[in-house]
């Protein structure tokens, strides 16, 4: 690392002190886990404890947080630069290529004399078989996994994590506003997409978690599509999505767009599905449970007949985010069963759609902040069926 020393903190998200925060915390969570250290695979997990972030992240990479001490990074050594000019740590170790990452993060835990550790198994780049060889090369009989210790520390964001997600709002706001607009007959879902993607970028987005969610006619009908050059006819829905990026924090907005007139049972529906926002919306206040929202949305739902074209959950967490997913929907959800208490801090995206399966999908979204008054939302953006 002293060859890139220079390199220190100069390409990182927050202040030293901020990441000084995170690391105590995680500290007292993993003593009282019963661990000596923890050993964190989790992209996300990582950059909240550290700021590292690279597209380079799907080679192995581990940050070793002990209960007591300094963490020390593991990384492919084509990341080491990168690595040092995006955190603020002193103890950064690169491994070569060909050398094996297991056998590497072993002789770290044994160098530290670390005999209690857990590690995050959870995550999407820990198989099985790489997990089973960490365990033969550390020589243990087991590592328990800590999947669950960090997760609960990012919930509540601090006022750094905040301004940054309000940033991504504004981004997200300006790449759907274009979006919309680009919405006509005879143009195409790519165009619709380039248009999103460019005023949001434009505007300021970092690269996105997860590409915008742009698709028409019969295509809007189906969950997680996205352009494919189809051409925009007169009597589409369109359905768009995107989050906007600042500094790996997310924020969401969704719009529906028709060309021409929607049919009356479409007008109906985005009718509920605005009424079942607002609800949700509402209901998100400090002190009410994680399930009040989703409840308050899906008995206007089923009120008004559509259970069948909802069937999901209203809401789910936002913060920090690399690709697949530009969500914490694994951390916290507005759901059935959640009895986790909503606090100040917490920041949620709120989807209420219905979708006739196969033919349209109606709705909107925001992302807010939960405040000591409720709910804020990040976007002023009119929320009802934009005809063009």
């Amino acid at each position: 690392m002293n060859e890139f020393a220079d390199l220190r903190g100069r390409e990182a998200a927050f202040p030293a002190r901020e990441f000084a925060e995170r690391q105590a915390q995680a500290r007292a969570a993993i003593r009282a886990a019963g661990h000596d250290a923890l050993v964190v695979t989790g992209p996300e997990n990582i950059y909240w404890l550290t700021g590292r972030q690279t597209a380079g992240y799907f080679a192995f990479q581990a940050l070793i947080m002990p209960a007591e001490g300094e963490p020390v990074l593991l990384v492919r050594q084509l990341e080491l630069a990168g690595a040092v000019a995006n955190t603020w740590l002193d103890h950064i170790v690169a491994y070569q290529d060909g050398e094996d990452p297991a056998t590497a993060l072993a002789v770290l835990l044994k160098d530290r004399g670390l005999s209690r550790t857990a590690i995050e198994l959870a995550g999407w780049f820990v198989s099985p078989v790489l997990a089973a060889q960490i365990v033969a090369e550390a020589g243990v009989g087991a590592l328990p996994d800590g999947s669950a210790i960090l997760p609960p520390l990012r919930i509540v964001k601090s006022p750094a994590e905040l301004e940054a997600i309000r940033a991504a709002a504004r981004y997200a706001e300006t790449g759907l506003a274009a979006g919309i607009e680009a919405c006509k007959a005879g143009t195409n879902e790519n165009a619709v997409a380039a248009a999103m993607l460019q005023a949001a970028t434009k505007a300021g987005s970092e690269a996105m978690a997860m590409e915008p969610l742009v698709s028409s006619g019969p295509r809007s009908g189906l969950p997680h599509m996205t352009w494919r050059r189809r051409t925009l006819e007169d009597g589409d829905a369109v359905f768009l999505e995107l989050a906007g990026s600042h500094a790996r924090y997310h924020a969401a907005l969704m719009r529906t767009v028709w060309i021409g007139n929607p049919p009356a049972e479409a007008r109906r529906m985005m009718d509920c599905a605005l009424r079942a926002l607002d609800c949700a919306l509402q209901s998100i206040r400090p002190g009410v449970r994680c399930a009040v929202p989703h409840e308050a949305a899906q008995k206007v739902i089923d009120d008004a007949g559509y259970t069948a074209a909802f069937r999901k959950r209203i809401g789910y967490s936002m913060g920090i985010a690399f690709a697949p997913d530009w969500g914490e929907g694994g951390l916290l959800s507005l759901f059935t069963g959640v009895e986790r208490i909503i606090e100040p801090g917490m920041v949620f995206h709120v989807p209420a759609t219905l979708r006739s399966y196969g033919v349209w999908t109606v709705g909107a979204s925001e992302t807010v902040i939960v405040t000591q008054n409720g709910a804020e939302p990040l976007s002023s953006l009119p929320r009802d069926l934009r005809i063009r």
